[in-house]
C-alpha cells in the first residue's frame, strides 16, 4: 500500500488523504486523461496534452491534497485505471454499452453530483435528455441553466454521460470536450448519423 505514515501518539497512523494516480492514453475522441483514488475514478480529461494533463493534475493534486502519480507506481488506484482503460476500449469499440467502473464523486459536490447522478443513473447508451427534463426528474424545474452547468462541471465524460443530455428545441448544444467530440459520441450510440468522414 502507497499511503504515507505518519507517526501520531499511538504510533503510526494511515494518511487519511486519498491515494491518487492518472494515465493518458490516445482514443478515437483524442487524447485522454484518466485519473483514479482508491475509492474509483475521479477525473477524465479531455484534449489531454501536456499542459492540459499538467492543469488537470495540479488542480487535483490541490482538491485532494495529494501529489498524483502514474498509474504504474499506484498499486489500489493505478489497477482501477486500468480497469477503466479496458471499459473505455470496449465502448469505443462498440462492445460495451454500460460502465461498471467504480466512481469517486469527490470532484462533483451538491447539485452538480446530484444532476450527475441521475443522469448516469437514468439515461442509457444510445438514450437523450434535456436539460430542463433533467432538472425536473431531480426535482428542481426550471433549473435548466443550472444542470447546463453541471454538465459543463461534469469531471467524469464519457463515463457519466453529459454528452446525451440536449438542447430543448432538439439542437445539440454544448460540451466541454467540444461539439465534434459529443457528435462523435453521440454517432457511436446510434443517436446522430455517423461522419461522412
Amino acid at each position: 500500500m502507497s499511503r504515507d505514515t505518519r507517526e501520531g501518539p499511538a504510533g503510526p497512523e494511515q494518511d487519511p488523504r486519498p491515494t491518487c494516480a492518472w494515465s493518458v492514453r490516445e482514443t478515437p475522441i483524442g487524447p485522454l486523461l484518466l485519473a483514479a483514488t482508491e475509492r474509483g475514478l475521479v477525473l477524465v480529461v479531455f484534449h489531454a496534452d501536456d499542459r492540459a494533463s499538467r492543469r488537470a493534475l495540479a488542480r487535483l493534486e490541490g482538491v485532494l491534497g495529494r501529489r498524483p502519480v502514474p498509474a504504474a507506481e499506484e498499486p489500489v488506484a493505478g489497477p482501477l485505471i486500468e480497469g477503466a482503460w479496458s471499459e473505455l476500449d470496449a465502448y469505443f469499440a462498440g462492445r460495451l454499452r454500460s460502465f461498471d467502473t467504480a466512481l469517486d464523486w469527490s470532484l462533483a459536490p451538491g447539485f452538480t453530483g446530484q444532476v450527475l447522478r441521475e443522469l448516469a443513473a437514468s439515461v442509457p447508451f444510445g438514450g437523450v435528455v434535456g436539460y430542463g427534463e433533467l432538472a425536473d426528474r431531480v426535482g428542481d424545474p426550471g433549473a435548466a441553466r443550472a444542470v447546463g452547468a453541471a454538465m459543463g462541471a461534469n469531471p467524469l465524460p464519457v463515463i457519466v454521460p453529459c454528452h446525451r443530455v440536449l438542447a430543448a428545441d432538439g439542437g445539440i448544444g454544448g460540451f466541454g470536450g467540444g461539439l465534434e467530440t459529443k457528435r462523435a459520441l453521440l454517432a457511436l450510440e446510434g443517436v446522430l448519423p455517423a461522419p461522412l468522414f
